[in-house]
């Protein structure tokens, strides 16, 4: 019998998977514990459309980060710092503050954690990193420090 999870079954699959269970563990199991629904055809159409539906999700999200790294990509981020003698800054200038700049700029939500530093930026110069804005899609900037 072809079922519609409900939600997430260890030995069948995942929430909103059409699989394929036994008749018995279907109608005795699964149906009256309200963990999936049978798969008729309102059910069926139901499903297609919330496929459709993540699947225009997923196209334009990843068009989304398309332009956003047309706008990212080689473009040099200006931080500024106060430093100690030597050129050794008091601090670093850190992924979270990266990201902060790039939102100001071009407004582009950009998280912390998706800011890849290649190493910590403890002195002034110039320095890679890049910015994940979708799975596969990244954007390579630079970030030049500077003393204020």
């Amino acid at each position: 019998m072809k079922v519609i999870l409900l939600q997430d079954i260890k030995s069948l699959g995942k929430r909103g998977e059409l699989v394929e269970a036994s008749d018995g563990y279907a109608r005795n199991y699964l149906l009256p514990k309200k963990m999936a629904k049978e798969a008729n055809a309102q059910a069926m159409n139901e499903y297609k459309n919330a496929e459709n539906a993540k699947q225009y999700k997923i196209a334009t999200e990843k068009a989304q980060a398309e332009g956003y790294k047309k706008q990212l990509e080689g473009k040099v981020f200006e931080m500024k710092a106060r430093a100690g003698q030597g050129g050794k800054l008091f601090g670093s200038i850190t992924s979270k503050q990266i990201a902060e700049e790039i939102k100001h700029r071009y407004n582009i939500p950009v998280d912390k954690r998706k800011v890849v530093l290649e190493r910590d930026i403890k002195e002034f110069g110039t320095y890679k990193a890049e910015v994940k804005l979708y799975t596969g899609i990244s954007a390579k900037i630079d970030v030049k420090v500077t003393e204020l």
